[in-house]
């Protein structure tokens, strides 16, 4: 049986009942009042009214069950009509459901039910579209992420492919490519690698092992590992002190990952003759380490989504120079422990942010 036809039926069921029981009730009930009311009738009357008092009752409780019998059809009319709009509501409701689900099954992740009333179905409308703006958000990044590893491999793919023909051609020899192949399939390693640590920072998977550390440490360690690459670059490096800062709570490896990320970035964006400054202040109750370059800056546009991943400010410009998901993963890792990594450009440069949770005093106790 359909669904409709037993929330009708149900309802209808409900309604008979109530009206048996009013009927049951009644004839318990009235007894009582039409005593009393026959009793009013006799002493109006007179002597007379004491031999009519039981054909009183009986004419009034035979008068009262007609009425109320009377009455029964057309109070169902009316009541099954109710039963049959309220059961109505119910499976439109469920059948907007159905077919949303049937849609999401299917594929059609755009799909949304009305969201009428105020009542536990409206709930169930308003959560069944978050979950499939949810899956509808999912299922944009997969096709997404599917081209986007598609495009980052074609160009070492097709260089590979130039290679092999010139060695079979005879145009190349094997020693001369050797170096190149290498090249493009360490590219691909890289790719790989990088893809392997963005899904396990989104699944909240990767591995931290925080300590407290001073923030000078930090910065001094990555200003170490960067400072010949800049030199030879011919972009200038400042080293702003941290001395009086806290310390910080956080992975030091994966904090110094994210330094690495942001100042290579920084290298590559700043112009020869150019100036990046590392530094930290103390912000909110934590820790701020700064990147500030002098850059041509990052367009209002382009802001909210360089920590996408793949996605690229210039795709002509740096294709090649990284995996373009470096960021996805440097914002990743500073969630993960607690922190936070944001950007804010002009046309004079860029400053990349990253916020680190102070050490709790009781820690040093």
């Amino acid at each position: 049986m359909k669904l409709y036809a037993r929330l009708f039926l149900s309802h209808l069921l409900v309604i008979c009942v109530a009206l048996l029981t009013v009927l049951l009730l009644s004839e318990a009930l009235s007894s009582a009042f039409i005593r009393h009311h026959v009793e009013q009738m006799v002493t109006l009357i007179g002597p007379d009214g004491a031999s009519l008092r039981l054909d009183l009752e009986r004419g009034v409780r035979r008068t009262l069950n007609a009425a109320l019998l009377a009455s029964l059809p057309l109070a169902l009319v009316p009541a099954a009509l109710t039963a049959l709009f309220s059961a109505r509501r119910v499976v439109r409701s469920v059948e907007w459901l159905r077919d949303g689900s049937h849609a999401i099954a299917t594929g059609d992740y755009g799909r949304r039910l009305p969201e009428e009333g105020r009542d536990e179905l409206t709930d169930v409308a308003r959560h069944f579209n978050r979950m499939a703006a949810a899956l509808q958000t999912v299922e944009q990044g997969r096709v997404e992420l599917i081209s986007n590893v598609a495009h980052e491999l074609r160009t070492p793919l097709s260089a590979l492919r130039g290679y092999a023909e010139a060695i079979k051609d005879g145009v190349m020899t094997p020693g001369a490519v050797s170096g190149a192949i290498l090249r493009e399939t360490g590219a691909m390693e890289r790719l790989a690698q990088d893809l392997s640590v963005v899904s396990r920072v989104e699944a909240g998977a990767v591995e931290l092992h925080p300590s407290d550390f001073a923030p000078q440490a930090l910065i001094a360690d990555a200003h170490e590992r960067f400072a010949g690459a800049y030199e030879e670059r011919g972009v200038a490096l400042v080293h702003l002190g941290a001395g009086g800062l806290p310390p910080v709570t956080a992975d030091f490896e994966r904090a110094s990952q994210i330094l690495a990320n942001l100042l290579g970035n920084a290298l590559r964006h700043t112009p020869r003759g150019g100036q990046v400054t590392l530094g930290a202040e103390h912000r909110g109750g934590d820790v701020a380490f700064t990147v500030a370059d002098t850059g041509g800056g990052i367009s209002a546009e382009h802001q909210a989504r360089i920590f996408e991943r793949f996605y690229r400010v210039d795709a002509a410009r740096t294709r090649g120079d990284g995996s373009g998901v470096g960021l996805t993963i440097a914002r990743g890792l500073a969630t993960r422990m607690g922190g936070s990594l944001t950007v804010s450009s002009g046309p004079a440069g860029s400053t990349f942010t990253l916020i680190l949770l102070a050490a709790h005093p009781s820690a040093h106790d």
